[in-house]
């Protein structure tokens, strides 16, 4: 049974439908500045869900021992996105990150989690999206996002096929 407001679903994530090469930059420590960045390849493939209204990526990352996926739906109402992230690593969802797409094609998404025993307000951000790249990156805040401290990105560059 369709639903008339299938056809009009927001299509903000068309952008990232299909198979990636994500070049993943991470703080070893979330929570500290001076802390390194490690670097790691991943892959990453993304379908439609809903009629654009949710979509499911799943990201391999072998060189780390596991996989993730998000699931992304389009609240009608609300007219948000919520951005619900899991791992093998837990097999647990984290609370969700909600947010949408401004008008420049940047999509911010906040939500609060904890991450080593503290409150933190999370930040994900898409921006860059094309055919052929796209960029992700999270930011964690303990100060009421008064400032912020990106801990997490990641670089998609759309595979070719061989």
């Amino acid at each position: 049974m369709s639903d008339a407001r299938d056809n009009a679903a927001p299509r903000d994530f068309d952008f990232l439908h299909g198979d990636w090469d994500v070049l993943n930059r991470r703080r070893t420590d979330f929570l500290d500045p001076e802390s390194d960045w490690e670097e790691f390849p991943a892959v990453s493939r993304c379908w439609n869900l809903f009629g654009g209204a949710a979509n499911i990526d799943e990201i391999d990352v072998p060189s780390q021992g596991w996989t993730g996926l998000t699931l992304r739906l389009f609240d009608v109402e609300t007219e948000r996105w919520s951005l619900n992230w899991s791992s093998s690593r837990s097999g647990k969802l984290f609370p969700p990150v909600l947010g949408r797409f401004g008008p420049d094609g940047r999509g911010e998404f906040h939500g609060d989690d904890t991450h080593d025993g503290k409150d933190v307000r999370v930040r994900f951000v898409w921006s860059g999206t094309s055919e052929t790249t796209a960029r992700w990156e999270q930011a964690f805040s303990l100060e009421g996002e008064n400032t912020w401290l990106t801990n997490w990105t990641m670089e998609f560059t759309r595979r070719t096929a061989v």
